[in-house]
C-alpha cells in the first residue's frame, strides 16, 4: 500500500462520506479514491457493512397494533402522510454516527494500548541496559583495582626485578619476574613464548634444598602480569618444556631457560 492510499484511509473521509457530512470537493475526491483504489473501495465497503450491522441491531421492532390504536385515537381526523424515509435517514445517521464514534474510540484505545505497551518495553530494554553497564562499570572498577595493586607491588622498594632469558633452545622466549620477599608476593610477565608443539608446553619451577618446585604452567595465552605461588628461600627459578599439563617432576634436560635469585 502506497503511502498515499495509506494517508487517505487514517483520516476521516470515508466516515465523513458515509454520514453525508463531506464538502462537494470531498465528496469527488472519496468517489475518486473509491472506484481507482480497490483497498479504499474493500475499506469503504468493509466500513459501510459494520455501520449496517450496528444500525440493525439497535432497531428497535414497534408494538403490534399500535398503528390501529393511533388511528382509533384519531377518530377520523385526515392524517398527514410523513416522510419516513426522511426520518430513517436522520435515525440511520445518529447509529451511524455513534457506530463510527464507537468503532474511534475503540481505534483510539488500542493505538494507546499499543503505544504504552512499545514504552513499557523499551523502558524495560533502558533498565536492563543501565544494569548491563553497571556491571560493565563494576567489573572495569575491579579490573582497575586489581591494576593498581600489581602497581603497587611492582613499585614497591622492596620489590626485586628478575629479568628471565631463553637458551639455544629458546631463544625468543622472555619473562620478567618479580618478587618481594617482605611481602611475600611472586609475579611474572610473560613477554614472549616461542611456541610448542600441541603435546607440549612451558612450566615454571622453584629450586629450593636441591629439589625443584612447581609453580605453574606458562601459556602464550598468559602475556601479561600473573600471579605465582611465592617460594620462601627459593635459590632460582627455572622454565622447563613438560608434557601437555605439566609433570610432577622437573625434566632438567629440558631447561629452556634459569636465573639464580642468590
Amino acid at each position: 500500500m502506497n503511502e498515499k492510499i495509506s494517508t487517505f484511509l487514517n483520516s476521516d473521509l470515508l466516515e465523513k462520506y458515509l454520514l453525508g457530512e463531506t464538502t462537494s470537493a470531498e465528496t469527488e475526491m472519496v468517489e475518486t479514491y473509491i472506484s481507482r483504489y480497490p483497498e479504499v473501495q474493500n475499506a469503504y465497503n468493509t466500513l459501510q457493512f459494520n455501520l449496517e450491522l450496528v444500525a440493525k441491531s439497535n432497531a428497535v421492532e414497534a408494538p403490534k397494533g399500535i398503528l390501529n390504536n393511533i388511528l382509533d385515537e384519531l377518530d377520523g381526523t385526515p392524517v398527514i402522510k410523513m416522510n419516513t424515509t426522511k426520518k430513517y435517514k436522520s435515525w440511520y445517521k445518529f447509529s451511524v454516527a455513534a457506530s463510527i464514534a464507537a468503532l474511534i474510540f475503540a481505534g483510539t484505545s488500542y493505538l494507546f494500548y499499543s503505544q504504552n505497551q512499545k514504552l513499557a518495553n523499551e523502558n524495560q530494554v533502558v533498565v536492563e541496559e543501565i544494569f548491563d553497564l553497571r556491571n560493565d562499570i563494576e567489573n572495569n572498577n575491579k579490573m582497575l583495582d586489581n591494576v593498581m595493586r600489581q602497581l603497587l607491588k611492582l613499585n614497591n622498594p622492596e620489590t626485586e626485578k628478575y629479568i628471565i632469558s631463553g637458551n639455544e633452545r629458546a631463544k625468543d622466549l622472555k619473562t620478567v619476574a618479580y618478587i618481594n620477599p617482605k611481602e611475600k608476593t611472586s609475579m611474572i610477565d610473560v613477554v614472549s613464548l616461542p611456541q610448542l608443539p600441541e603435546e607440549q608446553c612451558y612450566q615454571i619451577w622453584a629450586e629450593l634444598q636441591g629439589k625443584m618446585v612447581s609453580l605453574g604452567i606458562l601459556n602464550e595465552v598468559d602475556r601479561k602480569l600473573i600471579n605465582l605461588p611465592y617460594a620462601e628461600n627459593a635459590l632460582g627459578l627455572n622454565i622447563t618444556i613438560e608434557p601437555k599439563g605439566g609433570n610432577t617432576i622437573a625434566s632438567i634436560e629440558n631447561t629452556v631457560a634459569e636465573i639464580s635469585l642468590q
